[in-house]
Order: C-alpha cells, then sequence, then structure tokens
C-alpha cells in the first residue's frame, strides 16, 4: 500500500465519501455499510409503520412524519463527520423511506372512484421516475463538488413538502369515515368537489352507511394487523401477495443492477434506467390500467419476463445483441408487473387494513433485494447461475396470482364485512 503522501485523487477529493474519509483501503463491510444500514432501516420501518396508517395516525399523519424523518436524516447526514455517524443517519433515513410511497398511494387512491384509480395512482410512479431523472441531472451537475451539496440539495426540498403536505394535504375520506369522524370526511368531500345536488344525496347516502359501519381500528397502532390476521382469506391474499412481490423484486432489481453494467457511466446508466421506467409507467398509464385485467396482466408479464430471462442464457453465448434484447424484454416486462401489482394490492384489501397489507407486500418487494446484489456478482462469472434464479423465480410466484380475485373496476371496501359480501356476491354471479 502507497503512502498517501505519495499520492492524490483526480478531481475533487471530497466528492465522494469514500475519497472524504479516506476509505480507498478499507474493508468490504465498511465501504458498504451505509447502504445496508439503509436497506436495513427500510425494512424495520416499513414493519414498524406499517399499521399506523390505517390506525388513529391516518394517511396523511404518517406520510407527513415519514417525509420529515427521511428528510432530516438525510439533512443531518449532509453534516456527518465520519463513516459510522453517517451510517446511522442512513439508517433512520431509510427508516422513514418506505411508508412514504405507501401512503401517498393509496391516500391517492382512496379519494378517486374506480373508473380513475388507476390511472390516479400510476401518476404517483410517473412521478418517482421524473424524480430519478430529476437526482441524476442533479448529481450529474454537482459531480465536481462535495457530496453533501448533493444531501443539501435533495432534503432541503423534502423538509418543504412534509410542511407543506401537513397544512395543504387533505386526509383519505374513506379513512376518516372508518374512523368515525362522519363530519371530518364531509368536509374533505365538500373541498374536493362543488356541492350540487348529486353530491349532496352522495353525502348524505355515505352517511346513513357509515352508521352501520363500525370503528374497528380502535386506538391501539397495531389493531389493523388483529383485524388482518382473523381472517383466513385476508392472510391467504397477503401471503400470494407477498410471495408475487418477493419473485418480482428479484426480477426487476436483478436486471436492472444488469442494465446499469452494460458498459456505459453510472450517469448514462441512470438516465437509461429511469427512461425504461418512465416508458413502461406511460404504457401502463396510457392503455394497461384501464383496459386489461389485473390478474391476468400481472401472470402474463411474468411469464414473458421469466422466459425471456432463461433464453437470455442461451443466446448469450452466441448473439451478443439478442441477450441484451432479451434482458432488456425482462426488465421491462418486470417494470410493468411492478406497476401493476401495487394497484392490484391496493384494490385487494378494504380501507381499515390496506395500508398494512400494501406495505408488507411492499417490505417482501425489499427483501428480495438484499439477495440480488450477491447474484449479480456470482452471475458475472457464472451468468447462467443469476438469469436462471431470476427467471424461475419470477415464473414460480407469478403462478400464485391465480389464486387471487379479479379487482379490475371493483368499488373499493371499506370494512372487513363488506369485503366479504363483494366476493360472496362475486362468487354467486361467476
Amino acid at each position: 500500500m502507497l503512502n498517501q503522501s505519495v499520492w492524490a485523487w483526480n478531481g475533487n477529493k471530497h466528492s465522494t465519501i469514500i475519497s472524504d474519509w479516506d476509505l480507498q483501503c478499507a474493508n468490504s463491510f465498511v465501504k458498504g455499510l451505509p447502504a445496508t444500514s439503509y436497506f436495513v432501516g427500510c425494512l424495520l420501518g416499513g414493519f414498524l409503520l406499517a399499521s399506523l396508517g390505517d390506525s388513529s395516525f391516518g394517511r396523511k399523519n404518517l406520510l407527513c412524519l415519514s417525509c420529515l424523518i427521511m428528510s432530516l436524516a438525510s439533512l443531518a447526514s449532509a453534516f456527518s463527520p465520519n463513516i459510522w455517524v453517517y451510517s446511522v443517519f442512513r439508517f433512520v433515513a431509510g427508516v422513514g423511506r418506505v411508508s412514504i410511497t405507501i401512503s401517498s398511494f393509496v391516500l391517492l387512491s382512496e379519494r378517486v372512484g374506480k373508473r380513475w384509480r388507476g390511472q390516479i395512482v400510476m401518476l404517483g410512479f410517473l412521478s418517482l421516475t421524473l424524480g430519478l431523472l430529476s437526482l441524476t441531472t442533479l448529481a450529474y451537475l454537482t459531480r465536481n463538488s462535495s457530496w453533501r451539496i448533493l444531501y443539501l440539495c435533495t432534503s432541503i426540498p423534502g423538509v418543504i413538502c412534509s410542511i407543506l403536505t401537513h397544512f395543504f394535504l387533505c386526509e383519505s375520506p374513506r379513512w376518516l369515515f372508518m374512523r368515525g369522524r362522519t363530519t371530518d370526511a364531509v368536509n374533505v368531500l365538500k373541498s374536493i368537489g362543488s356541492l350540487d345536488d348529486h353530491l349532496s344525496s352522495s353525502l348524505s347516502n355515505m352517511l346513513v352507511f357509515k352508521q352501520g359501519i363500525p370503528n374497528t381500528n380502535g386506538n391501539n397502532p397495531f389493531s389493523s394487523v388483529k383485524i388482518l390476521v382473523k381472517k383466513r382469506w385476508a392472510i391467504q391474499r397477503l401471503i400470494v401477495a407477498m410471495v408475487l412481490s418477493f419473485g418480482v423484486g428479484m426480477m426487476y432489481f436483478g436486471m436492472l443492477l444488469g442494465v446499469g453494467g452494460l458498459g456505459l457511466n453510472i450517469y448514462l446508466s441512470s438516465i437509461f434506467n429511469a427512461l425504461l421506467l418512465l416508458s413502461s409507467s406511460l404504457l401502463t398509464f396510457l392503455f394497461w390500467i384501464p383496459r386489461c385485467n389485473r390478474r391476468s396482466s400481472v401472470l402474463g408479464f411474468c411469464t414473458i419476463s421469466g422466459v425471456a430471462s432463461i433464453i437470455s442464457i442461451v443466446a448469450g453465448h452466441h448473439h451478443k445483441i439478442v441477450h441484451v434484447g432479451l434482458e432488456l424484454m425482462a426488465l421491462f416486462c418486470a417494470c410493468m408487473v411492478f406497476n401493476i401489482l401495487f394497484m392490484y394490492v391496493v384494490e385487494l384489501f378494504p380501507t381499515c387494513i390496506r395500508n398494512t397489507a400494501a406495505s408488507l407486500s411492499r417490505q417482501a418487494l425489499l427483501f428480495a433485494s438484499i439477495f440480488v446484489p450477491v447474484l449479480v456478482v456470482i452471475g458475472r462469472r457464472i451468468q447462467l447461475f443469476s438469469h436462471l434464479i431470476f427467471g424461475v423465480t419470477i415464473l414460480s410466484c407469478g403462478l400464485l396470482v391465480i389464486f387471487l380475485p379479479e379487482t379490475r373496476g371493483r368499488v373499493l371496501c371499506d370494512s372487513m364485512e363488506e369485503q366479504e359480501a363483494q366476493d360472496k356476491n362475486r362468487s354467486f354471479h361467476a
């Protein structure tokens, strides 16, 4: 190992945490500790905060809290004196990260009718993709500056956003009705629409309907979990949704990392990935969600993605272009499933447990990301191994969707009893 006095960094020494804290000779555990801490925080935060959105916190308050936790932790990361303190802040940021996506999407889905529900939720995915493109652009513009500048530029808007959300965003009227806050729910409905005769009649009907719905969540922050585990059908749906999410996560993150290794620099790779996600989101938004069934779409895209990944193993030995094309096809189909699956899970469960079920399903997807980096590294030496694992996993997990009911065009239910009545009525007509 050369003495640090005889060499120097090419460029700004403070552009990365590795060069800033002289970690170039540190072991892999130390270098990977911040990323590991972040993902552990995501997993822990998802499990701890999953049911708060269904209990006394509500969707809006959980969204504000999660956004504030992540933003303040990211802001504090910019002032970290060493990698150990930095890893702690990355862990805290991970704790607040997952609930932001879940709460915002559930909140969107519960504020619109069944006609526009899918499209509105897909706007959230489009926003995520545009955010990734913006982040890549910002990182490129600040590439010659300190890494702390990038944290300041991304965390301060997050703090402002959480404050604006608290003051200007309305709570889900469905959740308010389920909590017995009928007057607040009516006020929210009035604020998002003009009060004409039709709306007045609808509000009156909802008031009558609410009288027959008990407040099943109580004040226990984990009461939604208790409600979920008491119903066999809910447990079965949740298990299938989590296994399916795990399979999709293996292919999604696996191929995403694979495309990132096509020989492009980190900025071009990030833009390429974001554009691929954007194209799949647009296709889902404009065509798939309003016209196609959820169950058959998930099954079809899982099958195509898995088969393309497996075939790419054989094609990769002789036809490089075909191999790359099959990898992109597998990734694109995984992106389509990724988009549709979340909408599907939201529609599978009633309001009283929707946030909890969606959060746990999302955790299964993140859990898959833990294994992906190791498989990708192995796949660089034995390509058959990683691609076969990805393909077989999404194929086998995707088949489980046949045990879930179709939800396209169905009205969202609020209580467990209402969901059971809708399922029985559906089975009777089937």
